[in-house]
């Protein structure tokens, strides 16, 4: 008695407990496809160069959340942002881990863009059916290189500054839209408090929203066509298995082999 008492609570302890997933999966069907995203199948053999992506999504995660941390401190204004950047780096808790994060999480995210676009273009992955998906990731590089430009700007030194002078001069003589285009960035004339406050809304929420949107399509893209096997596989993501062939029977009376020798 005391042991059927205890499985009708452990039911209803698991009901209350499931019932949360349920209602979730009942209503927009997310479980189903979380659970797809994470069990489906992929060719087995797929190697170590195949994660590139998911080191890349991880880069601008980490990019996404230390950004947020820092936006919480820094003021874009020229008078008070390097200021704001010291205060960051000396003054707040564990500050100067984030802000390196930050920083030297850009030339991760940056380069690990690079070897998985390479690793995309020495295997193939770019043909059809995933030409869309090769667009988005030109896309997708182009942000990326977008958002370390408008964010060297931010500290405010004579680094920073500098080098954007030259980085807006250099799209400045880009044929016919190269002028308008030096004339947006600046916000002016000159690099000064609108160029600052522009690059900022560019750098922190024109560029990452749409970096974001464009890789929850490169995802849904990934899993509706699947992974792309390495090109010196036997077998191609999504081929036809070919069925080995059977051994060589044994020479009986109908196929006699040579005496005294080996059967051929």
């Amino acid at each position: 008695m005391p042991r059927s008492r205890k499985s009708e609570r452990r039911q209803r302890v698991e009901q209350m407990v499931v019932y949360p997933m349920d209602w979730l999966e009942e209503r927009s069907g997310l479980v189903g496809a979380i659970k797809y995203f994470l069990f489906r199948k992929v060719p087995g053999d797929t190697n170590w160069m195949q994660t590139l992506g998911s080191a890349t999504l991880t880069a601008f995660i980490v990019q996404a959340v230390t950004g947020v941390i820092l936006a919480m401190f820094y003021k874009p204004d020229p008078n008070s942002a390097y200021q704001s950047i010291q205060h960051i780096t000396n003054e707040v808790t564990l500050g100067w881990l984030v802000r390196g994060m930050h920083r030297w999480g850009a030339s991760v995210f940056i380069i690990l863009m690079f070897l998985h676009m390479g690793r995309v273009f020495l295997f193939g992955a770019y043909k059809y059916p995933r030409e869309l998906n090769w667009i988005i990731g030109v896309l997708l590089l182009a942000m990326g290189l977008g958002e370390g430009f408008t964010g060297y700007l931010l500290p405010w030194d004579q680094t920073a500054y500098w080098a954007t002078v030259v980085g807006i001069n250099i799209n400045g003589t880009a044929p016919f839209l190269g002028p308008f285009l030096a004339q947006f960035l600046r916000g002016g004339a000159e690099i000064g408090p609108d160029t600052i406050a522009r690059f900022y809304s560019i750098h922190m929420l024109l560029l990452p929203g749409a970096i974001a949107g464009l890789i929850g399509l490169h995802l849904y893209l990934v899993i509706r066509l699947g992974v792309t096997s390495p090109p010196w596989s036997k077998e191609a993501a999504g081929a036809e298995r070919v069925e080995p062939e059977p051994p060589p029977t044994r020479h009986g009376l109908v196929q006699p082999g040579a005496r005294g020798g080996l059967p051929r």
